[in-house]
């Protein structure tokens, strides 16, 4: 019972991780990467789908990405696609490849995409926190109904805490290195 209470909490902490993994790649770096555009959707066919389904997603250099959708009728959907993302992009045609060039981030821009790295970091730590508490209230039930001994609760719920740390570290350090990207020029 405490290992699948422990197990359930490790699962639940390592998916906020991968979220935030997630929402980091959508805050732009001022470089390009495939990535960037993976939150974009195209109406194809009537159905909303992923870029990376109706087209392929290229780094052509470091500041510009090529994106060729397989089907040439495609193409203004694409990029249509792309400009009314809210990623401030301006795609450029030409014949059947669309390219999207990263602009320069300047000073402000950087310390906006700084201080939503850092909410979403402070999101994550919050969430990590409540998969704690809702483990330790498992931990408490099962303490009440008399299943675990008093020992065997504190321990497990020590064992929570470590858990917690480990997470809320690898967030922290996440987060550095976000902001250290973000301040490269």
């Amino acid at each position: 019972m405490i290992n699948d209470i422990k197990q359930d909490a490790e699962k639940r902490m390592k998916k906020s991780l991968d979220a935030l993994h997630a929402n980091f790649n959508k805050i732009r770096t001022g470089r390009a990467h495939t990535s960037l555009l993976d939150s974009v959707m195209v109406e194809y066919y009537g159905t909303e789908m992923p870029i990376n389904q109706v087209a392929s997603v290229n780094v052509e250099d470091a500041r510009t990405l090529s994106v060729v959708p397989w089907e040439k009728s495609m193409v203004p959907k694409v990029e249509k696609a792309i400009m009314t993302s809210d990623l401030g992009l301006n795609p450029a045609t030409a014949g059947d490849v669309i390219r999207v060039p990263m602009p320069m981030l300047t000073e402000e821009t950087r310390k906006g995409y700084i201080k939503q790295a850092r909410s979403e970091a402070e999101q994550t730590r919050v969430a990590i926190r409540n998969v704690r508490r809702d483990a330790n209230n498992d931990l408490k039930a099962l303490m009440k109904d008399k299943s675990i001994s008093e020992d065997e609760e504190h321990g497990a719920m020590d064992a929570i805490q470590k858990l917690t740390d480990k997470y809320i570290a690898e967030v922290d350090k996440l987060l550095e290195t976000k902001e250290h990207d973000l301040m490269q020029v």
